[in-house]
């Protein structure tokens, strides 16, 4: 699985926590945290970087780092095609792939420690299916959004 990974400024010593514990566990990546010539590295281009990456599939999924992982949710959320969820905790980051299908996970480097943050990475990567049961809400997401989408046309 390649990971689409960045963060801003605020969460540089995670996110590179974070690589260094994907690499570990055999994942490839790619780090979208530096700007390109004509950007800037503002939370909101990061995920947005992040969020279009895996919405073209190029990445499987994304992990956004940002001070609170609220701002880059949002931002990553605003992509369509994107399942982006805030996550700080290990059952959230196991529901948000299983009950949501998030392919981007968003953390927030001035809330948790690098430990946690590892672990619950770890779950959220192997939590691989949506559950059957809530397999129609996912559906029913995707069938809004493509009708948004159509109304903006």
């Amino acid at each position: 699985m390649n990971i689409a990974i960045g963060c801003d400024d605020a969460a540089v010593e995670l996110k590179n926590t974070l690589a260094k514990h994907l690499e570990s566990l055999g994942y490839e990546y790619t780090d979208y945290s530096q700007p390109a010539e004509d950007e800037s590295n503002l939370y909101a281009d990061v995920a947005a970087r992040v969020a279009y990456s895996v919405a073209e599939h190029k990445h499987e999924r994304g992990i956004i780092i940002c001070g609170t992982g609220i701002g880059v949710s949002i931002m990553a959320n605003k992509v369509p095609g994107i399942r982006a969820a805030l996550c700080h905790d290990v059952f959230s980051a196991i529901r948000a792939r299983k009950s949501n299908g998030a392919q981007i996970i968003t953390m927030g480097a001035r809330v948790i420690g690098s430990e946690l943050a590892k672990t619950i990475l770890e779950n959220w990567l192997q939590a691989d299916q949506i559950d059957p049961s809530s397999l129609p809400k996912v559906q029913r997401i995707n069938e809004i959004e493509d009708s948004i989408l159509s109304k903006s046309e």
